[in-house]
Parts: C-alpha cells; sequence; structure tokens
C-alpha cells in the first residue's frame, strides 16, 4: 500500500473529510491551519492511503516546522492541543506511520509527533519505535444535563460562589470577534504571561484567528466600570467548544471573573445546541498543577492525553531546566515592549 501527500489547503477533499468525520476537532479545520501557516510560516500537508483520483478516505495532517533553532520536525498539530489521525484501519495507520519513518530520515527531520486522544490508535506505533514523549491531563465537560445540574456539580467555593460574586459586583461582559476585544483581551494576556515568567504569543496569531477561524471562534472581555478585568478566548467545531485562551488582571481575581466568563460560555453554548465544553491540556508537572486544580474544580474527573514521537525524546537534563529558569527570571523582568518582540522571535521555533 502506498502513501500520498495532499496540501490541505487547496485539496477540497480535506475540508470534505473533516467535516464528516466524528474524529475531527476544530484543529484540524482549514481555517485553523491557515492561521498557523500566516503565522509562522509552517507548511500544513495531509498523508493518506488514498489515491489522488478518488475520495478521500482518511488522512493524518502535519505542519512541517523549519527552524534553525531547535531542528526541523513534522508536528501533528503545533500549538494544538490535540490532533486526533483521522483514520478507521489501524493498519492502514501503522503503514503510513512506517512510510513516515522512512521519509524522516530523506527529509532530515529530528521527530515526528503525533497528539491523539485516542491513545490507543498510537499504540499501534510502539511496534515501530513511537514512544510518549509528553503527558497531560485533558479536561472535557459534558454539557448534556440541565443547567442547574451542570451549575451544581461544579466546586461550591472556587466555582458557584466565585460566580455569584461576580453577579453582585455588577461585573458585565462583552463576546465578539471586535479589533477592541481582541485589544482588550491581548492586554490582558501580556499581564497574564509576564505573571508567569513568558513571554506572549504573537498578536499576529491572534489577528490571524480572528481573520480565518472567523465566526467559529469569539472573545470574551469582563468588564467593570469599564475596566477590562479578563478574557477567554474560545473557538467551536461541531457540537464542542474548546477553551484555548485565558488570561486577567490579578488585582481583580478576587471578584471572580474568569469562572463567570466560563459559566456564560457554558450556558450561550449549551443554549445553541453544544455537548461538550472542551477546557484543553494541562501540564502534569509542577508548574501545570495549579492549572489542572483550577480545571477540576469543573471537570472532576480528566483523562490522560500522551503525545507520541519517533523516535524517542530526550529526557530533560538538569541543564535544560536550570536554563530554561534562568530565561523565566529574564522574562520577568522585561519590558512589555521587548517581552513580546521575544515572543514574535522564539513561538515559530517551539510548535
Amino acid at each position: 500500500m502506498s502513501s500520498y501527500q495532499i496540501d490541505p489547503l487547496q485539496d477540497a477533499r480535506w475540508a470534505n473529510l473533516v467535516e464528516g468525520n466524528p474524529k475531527a476537532s476544530i484543529f484540524h479545520t482549514v481555517g485553523w491551519l491557515q492561521a498557523l501557516q500566516r503565522t509562522y510560516g509552517y507548511k500544513p500537508v495531509v498523508f493518506t492511503t488514498s489515491l489522488s483520483n478518488g475520495g478521500l478516505r482518511n488522512g493524518l495532517v502535519f505542519c512541517q516546522v523549519r527552524s534553525w533553532l531547535t531542528g526541523d520536525r513534522m508536528v501533528s498539530l503545533p500549538f494544538s492541543d490535540h490532533c486526533e489521525p483521522l483514520f478507521d484501519s489501524e493498519r492502514n495507520l501503522l503503514l503510513l506511520m512506517e512510510h513516515l519513518q522512512a521519509d524522516r530520515q530523506h527529509e532530515h527531520w529530528r521527530y515526528i509527533e503525533l497528539r491523539p486522544i485516542d491513545g490507543s490508535l498510537c499504540q499501534v506505533g510502539e511496534e515501530i519505535g513511537f514512544r510518549p514523549s509528553k503527558r497531560y491531563y485533558l479536561h472535557r465537560l459534558d454539557l448534556r444535563p440541565d443547567v442547574d445540574q451542570l451549575f451544581r456539580s461544579f466546586h461550591k467555593d472556587s466555582v458557584q460562589r466565585r460566580i455569584r460574586r461576580a453577579e453582585r459586583a455588577g461585573i458585565v461582559h462583552e463576546r465578539g470577534r471586535s479589533t477592541k476585544l481582541l485589544n482588550d483581551f491581548y492586554d490582558l494576556l501580556v499581564l497574564t504571561r509576564r505573571r508567569h515568567r513568558l513571554p506572549p504569543q504573537p498578536y499576529v496569531w491572534f489577528r490571524n484567528l480572528v481573520d480565518f477561524v472567523n465566526d467559529a471562534l469569539e472573545i470574551r472581555v469582563a468588564y467593570k466600570v469599564q475596566i477590562p478585568l479578563a478574557a477567554i478566548l474560545t473557538l467551536r467545531f461541531r457540537n464542542t467548544v474548546y477553551y484555548k485562551y485565558g488570561c486577567s488582571d490579578a488585582r481583580f481575581n478576587h471578584l471572580g471573573a474568569t469562572p463567570f466568563l466560563l459559566w456564560k460560555t457554558i450556558e450561550e453554548s449549551k443554549a445553541v445546541g453544544a455537548e461538550e465544553f472542551d477546557l484543553g491540556r494541562s501540564d502534569c508537572d509542577y508548574e501545570g498543577l495549579r492549572l489542572v486544580s483550577f480545571k477540576n474544580h469543573w471537570v472532576k474527573r480528566p483523562t490522560d492525553l500522551v503525545y507520541w514521537r519517533f523516535p524517542a525524546g530526550e529526557e530533560r537534563s538538569v541543564q535544560k531546566t536550570r536554563g530554561r529558569n534562568l530565561a523565566r527570571r529574564l522574562f520577568a523582568h522585561m519590558p512589555d515592549r521587548l517581552l513580546t518582540a521575544t515572543g514574535r522571535l522564539i513561538y515559530r521555533h517551539m510548535a
């Protein structure tokens, strides 16, 4: 069996496959791939066992990341929480992965990385050397219960009371894709990333998401007396809403603006037929546990999310950890203009 490559931005069969495949997510869509290409220069490509002159029965989408700093590699997909292989046959997927391994040496890719939700699909790759490289928690909330039942299922102190506190404080929110909302969101993002001692993603990334993902994207900003307190950016594909980015001004966190925004998103998404709220991945390391704890107040039982890589990834060395810690201390003291410029420079190398 042979493998073939198609350009998902030019071949309409990819959009048709994504629209009809139950495993597809927002991260498979043409709009998401266009935003990745326009912002970071990544070239999207789909590998399939389907002939070019027929319908597209399956596909595994990657972005080709070329970087003089971190090396060339194939990632499915950069800056995406997960990306399921759109295959219904483990045999075909295994054959395709073998073809990719052969291509790796010829193309000089450092590694090939897959980010499936369904770990069983990639476990077949263990036979040919794919190994778990990173582990995360994935929180997904079932929106099918009624609104009152959902509200009662959340943590009483950390969610329910904070939402009621925000309502009593007179917090209001606006939603949409306007430049004003985008700018308020980004200003809060810079504050939050500084608090975490990290550079923010480039502004143009969010601008491109607004332009290419279009009405599947929504920005919500909470205000009190016209002061932006917190913001979230969500995406929607079919019956699933994805919480992708959140940020806030820490001076006002006691008002509960972020839980308020998440609850409004849940209420309004459920009202228009959404059945799942994907809160995204969270790191399993020490620094990520705070986010895990926050999401556990909404979803009590997260699932494991495992990324797979060939060849197996290197273990994090003490030197690398020290280097990362040093960089974060530097980020913490950079002025905003330099911090955002750093983000524009380095994110395309991170993927």
